[in-house]
């Protein structure tokens, strides 16, 4: 601020402090939301958890019901002939509904992020916390939700009598980057559908659109263009190497997998920082 004693003027000067400038304190402030925001994450999950399931009439079932339906629907189609997948290493049914199991995992990672802002709306306004909790307790949920269905999983095995390979013990890591993957995406779109809820209506018609291009109902693509799609699908190497950590031992998209995790985890990241610079200004704009 400086004055000008001849005019007796004032004048304010105004200076930007952007966190980006000091990128070590904003990584050191991240970790330190995300250490103090733990048990208010935790809370948030246990009141999230007991409230999707208290009001309904099968309460744990319908996290069972998405994979479940899903695979019904394919079978049935595959089996009437309409539509025609090939041969596939497992038994189609078991094929269909693991790899509908991944997905469904990474789904609910990409609305996770969304549904927890929209629904928090009226904190965020009112009551200053760090933000982290919100996403934290989205992210538990989606893993209470997966570790529900590994039920279908080990059902499947059980039925078929499908011999467990050693990379198995591999299949979390597959798992956990389907996770983050969605995630990444989830938190890229948060701020875009706090401010037109058009982006959340539309979403479910994306992933749809998404599932059909994505082998987890039949083989990976190897015809040009259809293969072009599928090496354009993110979602592809991870989903296709976890089912095969899964139920084979061998990886047929093992480098695909390595890169599409290794950008995952720098583009996390960098979304992260994006959508904690943008909240404060969509949470000003919506208080106003």
């Amino acid at each position: 601020m400086g004055s000008d004693s001849g005019n007796n003027r004032i004048e304010a000067v105004y200076t930007s402090d952007s966190p980006l400038r000091r990128p070590g304190q904003l990584l050191r402030d991240m970790l330190k939301d995300i250490s103090e925001s733990r048990e208010l994450a935790l809370r948030l999950f246990l009141r999230n958890v007991k409230s999707k399931y208290r009001q309904t009439m099968f309460g744990y079932v319908w996290a069972f019901l998405p994979p479940v339906v899903t695979t019904v629907v394919f079978v049935f189609l595959n089996s009437q002939k309409i539509i025609n997948v090939g041969e596939t290493e497992i038994p189609y049914p078991a094929y269909v509904l693991i790899g509908t199991l991944l997905w469904q995992g990474f789904v609910d990672a990409l609305n996770s992020p969304l549904r927890a802002m929209n629904e928090s709306k009226s904190f965020l306004v009112k009551i200053n916390f760090p933000r982290e909790a919100l996403v934290l307790a989205g992210v538990g949920e989606v893993l209470f939700s997966f570790t529900i269905r590994l039920v279908l999983f080990f059902a499947v095995f059980l039925w078929y009598r499908l011999s467990l390979p050693l990379s198995i013990l591999l299949a979390p890591v597959g798992i956990l980057a389907l996770i983050a993957l969605g995630l990444m995406f989830g938190l890229l779109l948060a701020p875009l559908g706090m401010l037109y809820q058009d982006l959340e209506k539309a979403l479910p018609l994306i992933t749809t659109v998404w599932l059909l291009l994505t082998p987890v109902v039949y083989p990976p693509l190897t015809n040009w263009p259809a293969s072009l799609l599928s090496s354009l699908n993110p979602v592809s190497p991870l989903l296709v190497t976890t089912r095969e950590m899964l139920t084979q031992g061998s990886f047929s998209h093992l480098t695909g997998f390595i890169l599409i995790s290794s950008m995952t985890c720098i583009l996390l990241l960098l979304v992260w920082i994006l959508c904690r610079l943008a909240l404060p200004h969509l949470i000003e704009r919506m208080g106003a």
